[in-house]
């Protein structure tokens, strides 16, 4: 078995071993994955965050051997909640930019500096600090991705689906959950009605054949948070999600999950 990490910004993943392959899903700075077999120039891997699978470019992986990746999976960690960060590396200076939620492994909090493998880097800037309230770092965390394009498979403010939304604000506020949301609805306790929600709860929305296909987060005031062409803000009632934009429903609810407590 073969291990790898991202010293990317973004790592695009894809159904099949080519370019012109559908992106499922993202690997963020940072973010570890074993890589299962090779096919030519692309890479078959598992995430180790959330056991996604898919092929990657060989050209845009980082090998690391079995102790490292257990080191770094080990370590103490930054989940960078800023939209964007800059980090420098030290050997040749090179600046990359980076996407809220990446992982920044062995961090010290003291010079802001971290390594991955040989590679030493450096946060150039300060740390935003959440807070103590999970419920609230959620929903402060989720309005900042306000307007951010939809993108099938994107995780970052310039291109998000709706779990990968709902997956990216939650790592960053110290829950893993699973990539997709026919996953993420199986996880926590489910809430009999919409009365009973509070703001970070997961909504999901179903269709006609009864398969989740969407999923967004609760706010206060009968409001929910989801990438739906958009990151936007619309009503949410027992029926689903209002918008008043074109004054219909644009999603039937399903089920709502806490996953907090």
């Amino acid at each position: 078995m073969k291990f790898g990490i991202a010293n990317l910004s973004i790592i695009p993943v894809r159904v099949e071993a080519k370019e012109q392959s559908e992106q499922v899903t993202q690997i963020l700075f940072g973010e570890t994955f074993q890589i299962i077999e090779r096919k030519r120039s692309w890479y078959h891997i598992k995430a180790e965050l959330d056991n996604y699978e898919g092929w990657i470019d060989t050209k845009l992986v980082k090998q690391i051997s079995e102790e490292e990746y257990n080191k770094i999976n080990a370590s103490d960690k930054h989940i960078t909640n800023d939209i964007v960060s800059i980090i420098t590396k030290y050997d040749d200076k090179t600046i990359l930019l980076i996407s809220a939620g990446s992982t920044f492994p062995n961090f010290n909090n003291t010079d802001l500096t971290f390594k991955i493998a040989e590679d030493k880097y450096e946060l150039n800037q300060n740390i935003t600090k959440l807070s103590e309230d999970i419920r609230k770092n959620i929903i402060s965390t989720a309005i900042k991705y306000i307007n951010a394009p939809y993108l099938w498979g994107g995780r970052t403010h310039f291109g998000i689906d709706c779990s990968g939304f709902s997956q990216i604000v939650y790592k960053i506020c110290g829950i893993n959950i699973p990539r997709d949301a026919s996953q993420q609805v199986l996880k926590g306790r489910t809430l009999n009605m919409i009365e009973e929600a509070k703001p970070g709860d997961l909504a999901f929305f179903d269709n006609d054949e009864g398969n989740i296909i969407h999923v967004g987060i609760i706010m206060s005031n009968n409001k929910i948070i989801h990438a739906s062409g958009k990151v936007r803000i619309d009503k949410i009632d027992h029926q689903g999600i209002f918008n008043e934009e074109t004054n219909e429903y644009s999603h039937n609810l399903r089920v709502i999950q806490n996953i907090i407590d």
